[in-house]
């Protein structure tokens, strides 16, 4: 089931990481309930600050907590066969892809279908920020956003600056709770 359910997630998904994400939330969270919403959110953070492709990530991730070191395994093998085996064939057919006006056009349109699941995620992503109802999460979103979009930082930049305050702000919660104990 693993091996089925990441095969046809990563065959099916155009347009990257941050379009699997909102699909897999659906399968994983809403369908199979094998995670939790928030479980998710977390591992959507880990994966897009860790180094690699956010569906591997995310694959090693969800595997290993449904069937643990085997699971992560298997669910690593259905996320990058499909993947590979399109590449395969594209690269053997690289010059006639890239002249024919047909193609071309479908890549196009299929832009605007991934846009809008790139939309979703960040609006299901942006809920569950404030849902935690924690001004400093809500303003930490809000300066990332403002900072990526507006003003042209990097996420190199926003990602370790927004772990770090994270951490600096658990630090400070567990001292508070450690004194008032």
């Amino acid at each position: 089931m693993l091996f089925r359910s990441m095969f046809l997630l990563s065959a099916c998904a155009f347009g990257g990481g941050f379009v699997i994400v909102s699909l897999m939330k659906k399968k994983y969270v809403e369908e199979l309930k094998w995670l939790g919403e928030d479980e998710m959110l977390d591992v959507t953070a880990i994966t897009q600050s860790a180094p690699g492709p956010i569906l591997v990530n995310c694959s090693v991730i969800i595997g290993y907590r449904v069937s643990g070191i085997v699971g992560s395994l298997t669910a690593i093998l259905g996320t990058i066969l499909p993947p590979m085996a399109i590449i395969s064939v594209i690269s053997l057919f690289y010059e006639q892809f890239r002249t024919n006006p047909y193609i071309a056009t479908a890549l196009q349109v299929m832009r605007a279908g991934v846009a809008a699941v790139i939309f979703d995620v960040v609006i299901n992503l942006a809920g569950n920020v404030f849902k935690t109802r924690r001004i400093l999460y809500i303003t930490m979103m809000l300066a990332a956003f403002t900072a990526a979009c507006f003003l042209g930082v990097s996420a190199m930049l926003i990602i370790p600056v927004c772990l770090g305050i994270g951490l600096i702000d658990l630090f400070l919660t567990w001292k508070r709770k450690s004194k008032e104990a």
